[in-house]
């Protein structure tokens, strides 16, 4: 289909053209396709459009046991592979009536934390990438290096853990683990702030997202955004603290929040919410060392959740996660819905891009903090 009408010289019309940005692009954290019209240098309008890397995850959950559906559930975002498993384990808790332990309760949550940092550094780092700062992210890896160690030692995984099980954790923490730990967190506490002090105030990047890519707060709650994306046009939400899941609602939560709404904003809460999960995993840390006892329960051989259906939603890193399981009695889910934070925040790019100028959108794409897989899941 062709749109385009190329011209030079006084007279001449000119029609829009028609670009397509990707589906194979470098800057779209995944195979994401944006059907761009523009006139000349500026987007008119914008369509997301989803679906190439589709992994049919809802349908294969139906024919998987429910100790086996972890492992699809931790791939869709692969940067927030424990949150991922958390969200299945509680619907599933949920509706077999199953209380964990207390230590399994806060080691998932000390976990958690520690994911949620890793996912927020992913994007610290390569964000500035694309729009053409370097060495953000060399800082940003260093950082996710130290915490990946620990995550890895405990579960033996570096991206997909696969440590959640039905009724607790897969197995206790080795001995010593909770100190080393608390030991990587101080490191990166300590060294955070070369990464913040390089790009937070640098002036190319302030020109290149201050006021550019600006989300208001209606926008942002009509299309059911949350997370760090939502919170930075100043919804106040998150989950921790306003729908408490696990023990959260033992621990002060900071929430924190811009009002801007635009690019930089993101960025910030981004760069803030890091401070603020650290503190929480260490205090979650300090919890799991004052509490004996199991880490899960003994289930049967066969797990078969009761007939019946039942929703749990946690903060994942991205925004919101749901979960919706429906159960027939049988060893599987006959459905399992996930309603995904990529997959509503990547909606307001219909809203966001029209108007923007072409080199502004990269950096409004990249500022939107989603994974390609969790969109198409």
């Amino acid at each position: 289909m062709r749109e385009m009408t190329v011209g030079t010289g006084a007279g001449l019309e000119t029609a829009d053209m028609v670009l397509n940005i990707g589906p194979q692009h470098p800057s779209t954290h995944g195979v994401l396709r944006l059907k761009l019209t523009l006139d000349g240098e500026r987007v008119v309008s914008c369509e997301p459009i989803v679906g190439y890397m589709h992994r049919g995850a809802e349908k294969l959950f139906e024919v998987r046991d429910y100790r086996q559906i972890i492992v699809l559930a931790n791939r869709h975002d692969w940067l927030s592979a424990f949150s991922n498993e958390l969200g299945v384990a509680l619907a599933v808790e949920r509706l077999m009536g199953i209380e964990v332990p207390e230590r399994a309760t806060w080691l998932r949550m000390a976990l958690a934390e520690l994911n949620r940092v890793l996912n927020h550094l992913m994007f610290l780092g390569s964000y500035p990438l694309e729009i053409g700062a370097i060495t953000p992210m060399f800082y940003a890896f260093r950082e996710r290096e130290t915490l990946q160690a620990v995550m890895e030692e405990v579960s033996g995984g570096r991206m997909h853990y696969m440590f959640n099980r039905v009724g607790g954790l897969k197995e206790e923490v080795p001995a010593g683990w909770t100190g080393r730990a608390r030991e990587a967190i101080a490191t990166v506490r300590k060294r955070m702030p070369d990464l913040d002090g390089i790009i937070r105030r640098n002036d190319i990047f302030l020109a290149r997202t201050v006021g550019v890519g600006v989300l208001t707060a209606e926008q942002a709650a009509a299309y059911g955004a949350s997370g760090p994306v939502a919170r930075a046009s100043g919804l106040d939400l998150d989950l921790r603290r306003d729908e408490p899941y696990l023990a959260y609602d033992q621990l002060e939560v900071p929430v924190v929040t811009r009002t801007a709404g635009d690019c930089h904003s993101r960025f910030e809460v981004l760069l803030d919410q890091v401070y603020v999960s650290l503190d929480l995993a260490e205090e979650c840390l300090d919890r799991v060392d004052r509490i004996s006892g199991p880490v899960n329960v003994r289930l049967p051989k066969v797990v078969k959740a009761p007939e019946g259906h039942t929703y749990a939603w946690t903060e994942n890193p991205l925004g919101i996660n749901g979960y919706y399981l429906v159960s027939r009695g049988e060893k599987t889910p006959w459905r399992m819905k996930l309603r995904t934070a990529s997959y509503a925040n990547v909606q307001a790019l219909a809203t966001l891009i029209p108007g923007c100028l072409v080199p502004d959108l990269i950096a409004i794409l990249g500022s939107m903090f989603f994974v390609v897989g969790d969109i198409d899941k």
